[in-house]
């Protein structure tokens, strides 16, 4: 007699989804007993650590992933990479434990009271379904609502009791689309009026490089002689940031990012946003006298966006489609020379602060550590006050080499890596992943360090240590709030927060103990934390 569990995993195993990411409970055992032999089970110690570790891998193999957390409790903890995975467009199935249903009425402990709820708004579909019988058809609408654009996390809520339980049928296996093609005649609207601009702009967001269409980005710019920017706050890099025509990221605030585009008279955003604003700065959306298109896959943003007029497309299919209807024009200048734009490894630092006895600036600490990782090192960040620093030393130039949270919640990127380096080794691409990680962002998933030792990940986590929240400093400035507690963090050993949970500590204070840090890592087969104390600024927030 085949059981609900039987039916179920041979359902995943036809999906091709073996791997379960998760932090067990109670309420999951039934679940995961007898886990069968071609099954891995990926332990995190905290469920919003596991959630980021299942994105992680399922943004690095495309594919979608499966999470099992703890009842509510889980959930609740791990709510926060949950949204996360909604605004990053990854496919994940979440899943969860919840009591025998024989006790549900009388909400016993550690019962999720309303398990189709709890996870909303971030989740596109959660369910508990009414019998036992309905299990496994109900993983298969999961995956199809979790993989079918715009892609995002599901949830489901199994009672314990249910997975023992005689199976009565086998669910049918089914696809689903991945990519929406574009109307034909609003495509061919959208080239001709690209096509007659007098001064065009492409805004590109993260969804090309989630569809791997950097070839195509490029293509149209190039067609177009038109300059690119970066949408803003884009998690994953669309285009080259070596290119000539790229010309850095957008602010993310009304008024400045108006500006930025001035002299346009239309722009076009594709898989992206219009726009992710935060903090408030006052201003029209667009300059005078220019229009916006916009290219998404997903109707809400679509139908939030406060200006430009929407085609529902997969951003790449929209390139395509694009590439082929809009004429070919030479650059409306001189194509500019770009800021961002360096050798693949630059010239030995010279004079540093560090050398001189001086605290390194953020920039000399990425500076050094770029000049000797490998090309084509898996970037990751999640230092909110360091970025433009590291976007000065550390321009992208290849696809699928820089991941961030698109939330800008932290406690993503320290677990996510260990799910971009464990399909790094499943792929065989075996690429070093680097994460630069604030003292602050270090705190918020520190349990997946653990999970990273385990697996003898080949990480290098480097924290430029300012001993406060230097974020929230440049955020008191713009809104006038002197005098808030709590923004300083001092008196952290990354050393032995490192070494506690598996990982080699290192400290560094010059360039040349960074660089002879940062070869020590590469050269090592399990993860690595680096502190590096920074000289503590201020940034500007815009």
């Amino acid at each position: 007699m085949e059981t609900i569990r039987d039916i179920t995993f041979d359902l995943l195993r036809k999906l091709g989804i073996t791997t379960v990411f998760g932090n067990p409970g109670s309420t999951e055992e039934t679940f995961l007993k007898d886990l069968p032999s071609d099954f891995r089970y990926i332990l995190a110690l905290q469920e919003a650590s596991a959630v980021a570790i299942a994105d992680g891998y399922a943004q690095a193999t495309r594919s979608p992933a499966l999470v099992n957390v703890h009842t509510s409790a889980g959930i609740s903890n791990a709510m926060s990479n949950i949204m996360t995975a909604a605004m990053n467009h990854t496919p994940l199935i979440v899943t969860a434990g919840n009591q025998t249903r024989e006790m549900l009425l009388m909400e016993p402990w550690l019962t999720n009271v309303e398990p189709e709820m709890l996870t909303k708004p971030w989740a596109k579909w959660s369910y508990q379904p009414v019998r036992a019988e309905d299990v496994p058809a109900a993983f298969m609408r999961a995956y199809a609502m979790a993989m079918q654009p715009p892609a995002g996390p599901v949830f489901l809520s199994i009672p314990l009791d249910d997975w023992d339980r005689p199976a009565a049928s086998t669910p049918v296996l089914r696809s689903v689309t991945t990519r929406i093609g574009p109307d034909p005649d609003r495509i061919e609207e959208f080239a001709r009026r690209l096509s007659d601009a007098k001064n065009p702009v492409l805004i590109y967001g993260s969804s090309i490089a989630r569809g791997d269409g950097w070839a195509q980005a490029v293509a149209l710019a190039e067609k177009l002689g038109a300059p690119v920017w970066a949408a803003p706050s884009s998690e994953r890099p669309p285009f080259p940031e070596n290119h000539p025509h790229y010309r850095g990221g957008l602010p993310f605030a009304i008024g400045p990012l108006s500006e930025r585009l001035a002299g346009h008279d239309i722009g076009i955003v594709i898989g992206a946003p219009v726009f992710r604003y935060y903090p408030y700065v006052p201003g029209e959306y667009l300059p005078e006298g220019m229009s916006l298109l916009h290219v998404t896959d997903d109707p809400a943003e679509a139908g939030k966006a406060p200006v430009g007029d929407s085609l529902l497309c997969d951003a790449v299919l929209a390139l395509e489609g694009l590439l082929e209807l809009v004429e070919e024009r030479a650059p409306s200048g001189p194509v500019a020379v770009n800021p961002h734009r360096m050798a693949p490894h630059p010239a030995p630092l010279v004079a540093e602060a560090g050398e001189a006895g001086g605290t390194l600036t953020a920039l000399e600490v990425f500076e050094a550590i770029r000049s000797v990782v490998p090309d084509g090192t898996v970037l990751m960040e999640e230092s909110p006050s360091n970025i433009a620093e590291l976007h000065t030393a550390w321009p992208i130039e290849k696809p699928d080499s820089f991941y961030t949270a698109a939330s800008g919640s932290l406690g993503w990127n320290l677990p996510a890596s260990v799910g971009i380096a464990l399909a790094e080794r499943d792929s065989g691409r075996n690429r070093p992943v680097v994460v630069m990680i604030g003292d602050g962002s270090f705190q918020y998933a520190i349990q997946a360090l653990w999970t990273a030792a385990a697996h003898e990940l080949p990480i290098l986590y480097v924290v430029p240590r300012n001993e406060e929240y230097a974020i929230l400093k440049a955020f008191a400035k713009l809104e006038e709030t002197p005098g808030v507690p709590g923004l300083d963090i001092p008196s952290l050993d990354f050393v032995s927060l490192g070494e506690g949970y598996g990982c080699a500590g290192e400290r560094a204070e010059t360039v040349d103990e960074v660089q002879i840090a940062v070869k020590a890592a590469l050269a090592r087969s399990g993860p690595t934390v680096l502190e590096v104390p920074i000289a503590a600024t201020v940034p500007p927030l815009l």
